[in-house]
This record gives structure tokens, C-alpha cells and sequence, in this order.
């Protein structure tokens, strides 16, 4: 089931009808319809892999009560050991199983040996990335003692299977949600009406700007060799304002979505276009993957502790390892790879942490040194881009190669004047309220103001957004 389908339109306000007007006496009893329409939203997309999540909540639950309850450490660890490796069997079989045999058979190749392989016919199970990485981060959290094992089921279930979250995050920590979980929920009005807010301004950036840049993006990308330059370049741009678009949208809704049950999720993204440098970005992109790297890989690594060797071999460990996580296809690697490039100045300098409050604060426009460090920071992620999008790292390659030519600056025939125009109503927006929590949340104009612009937002997804139940970019991942 798809955020912007009619089934969920239809779905949601059942939910919420019933979560505060039947269930609302105990929150236990919240709990278990949170858990049966969140088994009912992943079953919509296919029933048959429901198992899968249902397997993977028992084993984490059942690990986590081992590992606390254990008599020793050894103990503790073995539970810890079991539940990573079958986790990480799992999502590895089912994502990444083709990936690994068909480059071992590649390798052979070209050594000469012709190697038949079985390769696995089966689609990737919707938010299998998503759902283990919950389980994962509880098990540890349990193990390193920053949690107690949970003992009531539904309460964890909900944990991992909570419908806004389920298939596309943000990744969330059983330390800031099991809490919230674990407690009664009163409505709150100014909450749910901010939910709603959010929830608009998800659709705004899903519906309006990245499914009115796919459709050019997929035919500028499909004939790259025979697209002008200049052509080449609006189609990277338009691909960043699309994943963009597609996965904050997404991220918006979700968190939006879960404030009208009274519960707060992670932030997932911050207005990363207006980042200065790569660091920047990266503390405001997919934050919640980002920081999930960083407490679970990048630190028990030896983090930032060590010599500058060390620096280095864990940045690009953690960029590598996160565009892996992201698909398995080398394109994802060398785009991991290349933000790790774009890191290391930062890091040999020791200024990768020095844009830590948002650009121009306080001020209504940016410096000339912020906007060129924004426009620098936003191309170079374009470039990274393109290898996220090909189809393969020739393709890639070959793409930039030719944006690379003099005819670079020639004006494309046609221009997308009204992508172009969207793309800069979302920017002019985001960035009035990029301190702010989300795109809409404009509390310092008048209700009448606020009222208004809300419905000019309604017309132009009325107007302009693309109906055709376009699924989300990272419910492939």
C-alpha cells in the first residue's frame, strides 16, 4: 500500500477513527490496532513475505530476553552473534545473493573459466533493510546495555512494524520509540494539526516534484547517448530534486502520519540542498541512516579515536558499507566511494564539523561565500548522483564524460520551464523555513495567511501532481 494511493486515503482515517474513538480507553489496546493495520499495510503489498517480517520480529524479541537474561557474557554474546547472522542472512539472500554469484561468475570470465550460475528469481521484500536495521539496533542496544530487553511482544512488534515506518523509515532506535509506545497517548490538536501540515508538504515534494521530474529523468537517462550536454546536466539536477522529492517527501508524510497517533519519529532530513560542504549534507541527508552507521559501524570501528589512518580506513568504510546498503550493483559502491572522496579534504583538514548550524542563520539570504560553498557542495553531489542512477558504471561514466564538452552552456531544446518553476517554489520555500522543523511549519505569519497558502499548495498537487500511483524510489531498498 502506497502513500499516495486511494487505498491508504482510505486506510488511515479508518485507523485513526479507531485508535482514538474505540481503542483510546488503554493504550494496550492502541498497541494491538497499531500492530494488526501495520501486518495489514505491508500484506497489501505482498502477502507472502509477511512471514518474513513476523520471523524477524520473533527472532529479535526472543534475542533480546536471551542476551539480558544470560549468565555470562560468552552467553551474551553467542544470542547477540545468532541474531546479527540471520538478520544479516536474510537480507543478504534476498538483496544481495544475485549480486555476489553473478560477480564471482564475472570474475571467472575473465580468467577464462565459463561458470554456470543459479541466480535467484524473486522480488526484493519491501523494506527488508528498514526492518532488519530496527531489529539489529535493538539486539545491540540490549547487549551494550543501553535498553532492558522488552517482554511484551505487541509492544515490540510495533516497534519494528509500525506502519509510517515500515517499508522506507526513517530508521528508528528502540531507545526513542519502544518508550513512546509503552505509555497512554492523548490527542493532541496543535501536534496532529503540524502532522497535517507535514503530511501536505510530503505530498507537495512526492506527487508534484518528483513524479513531474521521473518521467524526464527516465527518458534523459534511457538516451544519454544521444542527449545534448547541456540536456545531460538538467537531467542529473532534475534526478537530485527527484530523490529528494521522493524519499523527504516520504520521510515528511511518514512523520507526519505518526503525529496523529501522538507519536514522534526521527527526522530524516533537514534541507540538505542547503548544505555547505559534503558533511554537511550527510548530517542532513537520510539522517537517521547516516547516525545509525555512525553509533552501530563507524564508532565500535574505533570512530575518529585513532590515528589518521584509522580516520580514514572507517570514513570509507561507513560510505562504502551505506551505498551497499543501498543496492547491490557497483554503482552504489563507487557512489559510496565518491561521497568518501568528497569527505577526506574535510577530514585531513579537521573541518568536517564546521557547518553545524544552518546556512545563513537568522538572516533573510546567504553570504557569497555560503552560496558558492552550497552550489559547489549541491554539484558535486549531482555528479554522485548520476552513478546512483545509472544503470551501470559504464553508463555512469560515460554520462559525465559527456556533460563534459563545450557545449556544456548551450540552453536545451525544450527547457522543462515549468519543472524548473516547481522545483523553485519547493526551494523558496524550504529555505524561509529551513530552521523549522518541516517545509510548512509557518507560524510566523497570520492564520489567514497560513490558511491561504495551505490552499495554494492543495491547487498546484491538484493541478500539477502526477496520479499515477508512482511508487517510492527506496521501497526498493
Amino acid at each position: 500500500m502506497l502513500f499516495n494511493s486511494i487505498g491508504f486515503l482510505i486506510f488511515l482515517p479508518i485507523v485513526f477513527c479507531l485508535y482514538w474513538f474505540v481503542f483510546n480507553k488503554k493504550f494496550q489496546q492502541q498497541n494491538r490496532l497499531l500492530l494488526l493495520a501495520s501486518f495489514y499495510f505491508y500484506a497489501c503489498w505482498d502477502w507472502r513475505f509477511l512471514f518474513l517480517l513476523m520471523f524477524s520480529i520473533g527472532l529479535d524479541y526472543f534475542s533480546g530476553i536471551k542476551i539480558e537474561n544470560s549468565k555470562n557474557k560468552n552467553e551474551a554474546k553467542f544470542w547477540l552473534t545468532l541474531s546479527i547472522v540471520i538478520n544479516l542472512g536474510f537480507l543478504g539472500f534476498f538483496k544481495y545473493y544475485n549480486f555476489f554469484v553473478g560477480s564471482f561468475a564475472e570474475l571467472l570470465n575473465g580468467f577464462g573459466f565459463k561458470a554456470n550460475v543459479w541466480l535467484l528469481k524473486v522480488i526484493l521484500p519491501v523494506g527488508i533493510s528498514f526492518y532488519t536495521f530496527h531489529g539489529l539496533s535493538y539486539v545491540i542496544d540490549v547487549y551494550k546495555k543501553r535498553i532492558k530487553a522488552e517482554r511484551d511482544f505487541t509492544d515490540y512488534a510495533v516497534f519494528v512494524s509500525y506502519f509510517p515506518l515500515l517499508v522506507a523509515g526513517p530508521i528508528e532506535r528502540a531507545t526513542h520509540l519502544l518508550p513512546q509506545i509503552q505509555k497512554k497517548r492523548v490527542f493532541n490538536y496543535e501536534q496532529a494539526a503540524d502532522g497535517m501540515r507535514q503530511i501536505l508538504w510530503g505530498f507537495f515534494k512526492k506527487m508534484v516534484i518528483a513524479d513531474n521530474c521521473a518521467p524526464l529523468v527516465n527518458e534523459i537517462f534511457t538516451n544519454y547517448q544521444t542527449e545534448s550536454p547541456g540536456t545531460l546536466a538538467i537531467g542529473a539536477v532534475l534526478f537530485a530534486f527527484q530523490i529528494y522529492g521522493d524519499f523527504s517527501g516520504y520521510s515528511d508524510i511518514a512523520l507526519g502520519v505518526s503525529r496523529l497517533f501522538g507519536i514522534e519519529l526521527l527526522k530524516n532530513f533537514a534541507f540538505p540542498y542547503f548544505s555547505r560542504d559534503i558533511a554537511e549534507f550527510w548530517r542532513r541527508w537520510h539522517i537517521s541512516l547516516s547516525s545509525w552507521f555512525r553509533d552501530y559501524l563507524y564508532i565500535p570501528l574505533g570512530g575518529s579515536k585513532g590515528g589518521l589512518p584509522m580516520k580514514i580506513r572507517n570514513t570509507f568504510i561507513i560510505f562504502l558499507v551505506s551505498g551497499f546498503w543501498h543496492g547491490a550493483n557497483w554503482t552504489f559502491i563507487i557512489w559510496g566511494g565518491l561521497n568518501a572522496l568528497y569527505f577526506m579534504p574535510l577530514l585531513l583538514t579537521n573541518k568536517n564539523r564546521q557547518n553545524l548550524e544552518v546556512a545563513a542563520q537568522g538572516k533573510l539570504l546567504p553570504s557569497f561565500k555560503e552560496s558558492l560553498q552550497m552550489f559547489i557542495t549541491f554539484m558535486a553531489t549531482c555528479i554522485a548522483w548520476v552513478f546512483f542512477r545509472a544503470a551501470t558504471v559504464s553508463q555512469a561514466f560515460e554520462y559525465i564524460k559527456r556533460i563534459c564538452s563545450k557545449d556544456l552552456f548551450t540552453i536545451p531544446h525544450p527547457l522543462p520551464v515549468k519543472i524548473i518553476a516547481l522545483v523553485g517554489c519547493m526551494l523558496l520555500v524550504e529555505w524561509i523555513n529551513r530552521e523549522k522543523f518541516h517545509g510548512l511549519e509557518i507560524k510566523r505569519f497570520s492564520p489567514w495567511i497560513r490558511r491561504s497558502f495551505y490552499v495554494v499548495i492543495i491547487y498546484i498537487i491538484l493541478r500539477y501532481a502526477n496520479f499515477g500511483n508512482n511508487e517510492f524510489i527506496y521501497f526498493q531498498f
